[in-house]
């Protein structure tokens, strides 16, 4: 029996989502490390296999495969910048809220993304995908919580900042993909970026690491990089309008693993965040989709 594209794409898009949802487990597991050396061997795999990926492509088709195309240099800075913003935040909130909470706050991050596709691509919002976005916004409050105890409120809004820094980042990845500019290319170039960040941090604060630490490391290196093939694997089976809404599949994934390994379940102010955040996703889902099949015909 045959699967359908669509049913490959939905098939490898909630396997990024376990993925990716497994990464925060390994992440947690890690300890009392801090987040951004946590970060600085997550990316170091990325680097390594981006870095192997770019070499097969340099020997495959030559200089013209890794070179950087014109008008790009600017959006792998930008996008470098916000992926380390959306990283960082994103670990930091891992390490201290529900993995839950931190998994559907970086959720927010195509809302964002759909605001600074209007700015870096000009991009039109209709009215319904912006009501979402506003509405969505207001279903991450819930989940924030926002306090006079800024100590409180500091991991949610981490997480928050890193679903925002995610967006970006996901915007100049469209815009590079427009520009013809290799993947691998914006992967190393990230990597390297972000690697550069921790540097100062890790010579003044290292923190020596147990084996069983490293290997969560390693896990959560190995877990991102599945992540990233899989959901590239995904869209290249079947377009965003068909499959996107089930990597929201992250948010079951990170509850029953939360709760598995560390005995979490959030708070019913957080779960109506989840459902008001993953019905609007639902709604500009089903709404690109009409708009999309009705301009192609």
């Amino acid at each position: 029996m045959s699967i359908s594209n669509t049913s490959k794409g939905i098939i490898l898009i909630i396997s990024s989502a376990f993925c990716f949802a497994l990464m925060a487990v390994f992440i947690r597991l890690a300890g009392d490390i801090s987040f951004i050396q946590k970060a600085f061997f997550r990316n170091a795999v990325a680097f390594i296999i981006a870095f192997a990926g770019l070499l097969l492509d340099y020997k495959k088709s030559g200089k013209a495969a890794v070179s950087i195309p014109k008008g790009c240099l600017l959006y792998l800075f930008i996008r470098a910048i916000s992926g380390s913003i959306g990283i960082f935040g994103n670990f930091y909130a891992v390490d201290r809220l529900v993995l839950s909470d931190a998994a559907i706050l970086n959720k927010m991050a195509p809302f964002f993304a759909i605001i600074f596709s209007f700015i870096l691509m000009k991009e039109k919002i209709k009215p319904l995908p912006l009501v979402a976005i506003i509405i969505a916004f207001l279903g991450s409050v819930l989940i924030v919580k926002p306090s006079m105890d800024f100590s409180k409120t500091l991991p949610s809004l981490a997480g928050f900042i890193g679903g925002v820094g995610a967006g970006l980042a996901y915007a100049c990845v469209r815009k590079l993909g427009a520009l013809k500019c290799n993947g691998k290319i914006i992967i190393f170039f990230f990597s390297v970026f972000s690697m550069m960040l921790s540097i100062p941090y890790m010579i003044k604060s290292y923190n020596p690491m147990s084996l069983n630490q490293f290997l969560c490391l390693c896990g959560a290196g190995a877990c991102a990089a599945g992540g990233q093939f899989t959901i590239t694997a995904a869209y290249y089976h079947a377009p965003a309008r068909e499959i996107s809404i089930y990597d929201y599949s992250q948010i079951i994934f990170s509850t029953i693993l939360g709760f598995v390994f560390f005995g979490q379940l959030p708070d019913y102010l957080s779960v109506i965040g989840y459902l008001i955040i993953i019905a609007m996703a639902a709604l500009n889902f089903f709404y690109t989709k009409k708009t999309q099949l009705h301009n192609e015909h």
